[in-house]
Formats: structure tokens, sequence, C-alpha cells
């Protein structure tokens, strides 16, 4: 099912080539809030269920239903993204659950990665921030196929 919906997710992408270019809110006011609340619930739930892709799914919801160009959504992306990480680590963390070597070394990737993706995405804008959006779907279509072919 995750596959079938990123190879939409890509397709919308590609075919709407003026998407998330600039940002251009929807809505205004509660409508705003209550569209994000909508989003964070939805994606939550699943980040929670599945999890792959929730990024993928949180910037491209930000940019098609709520109108921010690819770099702001990518940055509320990421908060949110920070948010579930931590809600889970309270949920898992009293039941020991927590393999903490390496979680902390995917943490310490993760900040190392973030810090430079961050500030190429700001030098290099929007559009950048799309064509690295797109290939990181298309990536994870083929591992997700990759791994459907060969379980």
């Amino acid at each position: 099912m995750i596959l079938v919906v990123l190879v939409a997710v890509l397709v919308y992408t590609l075919a709407r080539p003026r998407l998330g270019t600039h940002t251009e809110l929807r809505w205004s006011g509660n409508g705003h809030r209550w569209a994000a609340v909508g989003i964070g619930l939805v994606i939550g739930v699943y980040d929670g269920l599945l999890g792959p892709g929730t990024g993928t799914f949180l910037v491209l919801a930000c940019v098609s239903v709520l109108g921010y160009a690819f770099l702001p959504a990518s940055a509320i992306a990421k908060i949110a993204n920070f948010a579930t990480n931590l809600g889970a680590l309270l949920f898992f963390v009293p039941y020991g659950a927590v393999v903490w070597g390496l979680g902390l070394m995917v943490g310490v990737a993760n900040l190392c990665g973030g810090y430079l993706g961050a500030r190429t995405a700001v030098a290099k804008g929007s559009a950048f921030v799309r064509v690295v959006f797109v290939v990181v779907v298309g990536t994870l279509i083929c591992k997700l196929g990759w791994d459907l072919l060969h379980a």
C-alpha cells in the first residue's frame, strides 16, 4: 500500500512542475490551524503504525494542502518528525524497549545530515528541495519495490 501511495506522490509532484515553488497559503486563520491539525492527526497515526515515508508525506501535505513552498514545508516536516520521535521515546523508554547505542549513532548521523541538508536547502531554495524530494521519493519507491519483490 505504501508503495502505491508513494508512486502517486511522485506522479502528482512531477505532473505539477510549479507545485511548491512559492508559498501561497490556501487557508487563513482557524482554517489553516484545523487543516494542519488534520494533517498532523492522519500522518501521526500513520507514523505510529507504520512509519516509512512520514517526512515525505508531511512535506507533500504542507505543499499541496496548506500551500507552502518546498523549503518551509521541509522545515515544518523536520520539526514534526522530531516531535513524533520524541513522543515515541517517551512511550518506549519506560518499557526498556530502546536500543540506546544504535539510536544515539543514528541520532548523531541525523543531526549531521540535517545540519548539512538545512544549510544546502536554505542556500539553494525551494527548487532544489523539490528536486531532492523527487529523488528521495523515487529512491524510496525503488527500495520498497525491491524489498517487496525479494520478500
